[in-house]
């Protein structure tokens, strides 16, 4: 009971809280004359974020009825909830967090739920309340060992909700890089990478709260200053054209739908469409992000190399010359 109170209170507070930081954000886009919102885009977002909340308030119970389940079925217990209790709670959950959203990446079916929550092509808070419509239909099976370790399924939920407000808050161009803090923790420029559609920048920093996971599994990538690389591109590979309410939600699992039916295709065939990385195609002609990146490596060599064959023809030239 104190542990639901607790919850509530955390989701009320929240309210005023992304009220104000969206209006300062809002402030701020303005002072500096860039352009951080779009009306179409927000209400997009508002949008997905009441499907999911549709779809979370009515799977809830099921989500709590396993979790119940794991935790009375518990290989261990705890006496006392002391600050290590929570402590290992957080880390636990931002750990199982990171293999659901780099499934969320690398697995089709799964991006299929998860693209709606980087089709926005301009980044802001509003952003962060994009959500994956569909997640928590599954979303809570990632967390059922937790629940196995003997914490309790109110505890889960609220510290899910706890760092939630962190990922929701990282959705920001208006915040910089944060010095030793990028180290451990997802800031907002960690959080900016993970929502480019630039080549290098696919695929990265999938953590919510904590940035360790991604140094410890390959899938970290820092921001890049605009002397390093070029200036990040939000949004998709190839944007949707002229979304709707229908499509903003399902145009991944139509076009996999479309994939999967081919005509002549093997089972290995269909099956790729729907569990391996999103570009898949069993003739090869599609990009992945792998793909992408090798690509755009490519490119950046012929274009050193011609860059050099110009300085050496100059050099010559003036060689010639002096001659």
């Amino acid at each position: 009971m104190i542990t639901n109170l607790r919850e509530q209170v955390l989701l009320l507070s929240q309210i005023p809280l992304y009220a104000i930081v969206i209006g300062a954000e809002l402030i701020l886009s303005n002072v500096r004359k860039q352009k951080f919102y779009t009306v179409k885009e927000t209400i997009q977002s508002a949008y997905l974020s009441f499907l999911c909340f549709l779809i979370d308030a009515a799977f809830r119970l099921v989500a709590l009825w396993a979790y119940n389940w794991c935790f009375q079925h518990a290989f261990f217990g705890f006496e006392h909830k002391g600050w290590m209790y929570w402590v290992s709670l957080i880390l636990l959950q931002d750990f199982m967090f990171y293999w659901l959203h780099r499934n969320d990446h690398f697995i089709r079916f799964f991006w299929a739920t998860h693209v709606t929550h980087h089709s926005a092509e301009h980044y802001n808070i509003s952003v962060g309340f994009r959500s994956s419509v569909f997640e928590p239909l599954y979303r809570f099976v990632y967390f059922l060992p937790i629940a196995f370790l003997g914490y309790e399924p109110l505890d889960i939920l609220f510290i899910f909700s706890a760092t939630q407000i962190w990922g929701t808050l990282v959705h920001t161009k208006a915040i910089g890089k944060l010095g030793p803090l990028e180290y451990i923790f997802v800031t907002p420029s960690h959080h900016r990478v993970h929502h480019a559609s630039n080549a290098k920048y696919l695929d990265r920093n999938m953590g919510m709260f904590l940035i360790i996971w991604d140094r410890m599994f390959g899938t970290f990538q820092k921001e890049l200053t605009k002397e390093e690389y070029e200036p990040i591109r939000y949004g998709l590979t190839e944007n949707l054209v002229k979304p709707n309410a229908v499509t903003i939600v399902f145009h991944e699992f139509i076009q996999m739908y479309k994939d999967v039916t081919q005509p002549g295709l093997s089972w290995k065939e269909r099956w790729g469409y729907l569990f391996d990385k999103p570009g898949y195609s069993h003739d090869g002609s599609r990009m992945n992000s792998d793909k992408y990146r090798i690509y755009e490596e490519e490119q950046l060599k012929l274009k050193a190399m011609q860059e050099q064959e110009i300085v050496s023809e100059a050099h010559i030239n003036e060689e010639v010359a002096v001659s």
